[in-house]
């Protein structure tokens, strides 16, 4: 099941299963620019990252002394469970609600609520999470949207870039083949704005970078007009992911990133984690702008 909301620029389209976006559409030209989700390439769209960012070594971790096992990306993402809150022509709201099931394998109670709004040619995700429970309660969140790239017949990968705000020195550490974060670095960006898409460039996994002053992205073509932008003031981290050479990329606000190879599981002293009092909401928001 799927809701659509609509402006007079764009049309967009979210799942129920996971509260995934799963179309962007121009209403000037129908084109697309969400990825497809192909299953022989990468089967989803746009997953939402919750209660963990990444992996976690042996998809565990500890909470006040106890293990619990968890999946990569956490339980939002293949939930079918959202109730619709509300809904306009240009406004979708969603919630996740915790259960004996989440409560098996994430030990808080808990309400996730997701919102989509669209202003002319621009997509805000709004997440409220709000902490039901006796204690505080620990996670990090994220957002995973994969882009069409290219989005015009007759362009290829390497014909894109990614525009940062501003200038930057970042590096990104290498992955295990785990998805643990190892010690072996890379330098990225070096005093540039401008990241060049190559099809060999996630090779090694994603892109993760933890100090960028920028707080917004955009993806061109040296060939044609048309942009995505992605702004995250709410979020810390930026990840970039495909699958080595598909015709897509996924720009990836998060709070809290994966564990290290070294990690003792302790979920507390997770880099980037939230901790979020009893009775209290958390609010973060990330958007995605269509520049044609």
């Amino acid at each position: 099941m799927k809701y659509s909301i609509s402006s007079n620029q764009l049309k967009v389209e979210i799942l129920k299963k996971g509260a995934e976006i799963c179309s962007i559409k121009s209403q000037k030209t129908g084109k697309e620019y969400m990825w497809d989700a192909n299953p022989d390439i990468w089967p989803r769209h746009a997953p939402v990252l919750f209660p963990i960012v990444g992996a976690l070594k042996n998809n565990q971790y500890i909470i006040d002394g106890v293990h619990y096992t968890i999946p990569k990306h956490g339980f939002i993402r293949d939930n079918d469970s959202a109730e619709l809150k509300n809904k306009t022509n240009n406004k979708l709201n969603l919630q996740f609600d915790y259960s004996e099931k989440t409560l098996k394998i994430f030990p808080y109670k808990f309400i996730f609520n997701i919102c989509f709004q669209l202003k002319e040619n621009k997509l805000i995700i709004s997440h409220l999470i709000e902490n039901l429970d006796s204690k505080t309660m620990l996670f990090a969140l994220g957002a995973h949207p994969g882009f069409k790239c290219p989005f015009n017949a007759g362009e290829k990968y390497n014909d894109y870039y990614l525009e940062f705000e501003y200038k930057e020195n970042a590096a990104t550490a290498f992955l295990s083949k785990e998805g643990l974060i190892t010690k072996d670095t890379k330098q990225i960006l070096n005093d540039t704005d401008k990241l060049p898409l190559s099809t060999d460039m996630f090779n090694n996994d994603a892109l993760m970078f933890k100090n960028l002053k920028s707080r917004k992205v955009s993806l061109k073509s040296h060939k044609s007009e048309e942009a995505i932008t992605v702004e995250y003031n709410d979020f810390p981290y930026l990840g970039l992911w495909a699958k080595p050479n598909s015709p897509y990329i996924c720009i990836e606000p998060w709070i809290g990133i994966n564990d290290y190879e070294d990690s003792a599981g302790d979920f507390s002293k997770k880099d980037g984690i939230i901790n979020l009092p009893e009775g209290e909401i958390f609010e973060a928001q990330y958007s995605i702008e269509i520049n044609e």
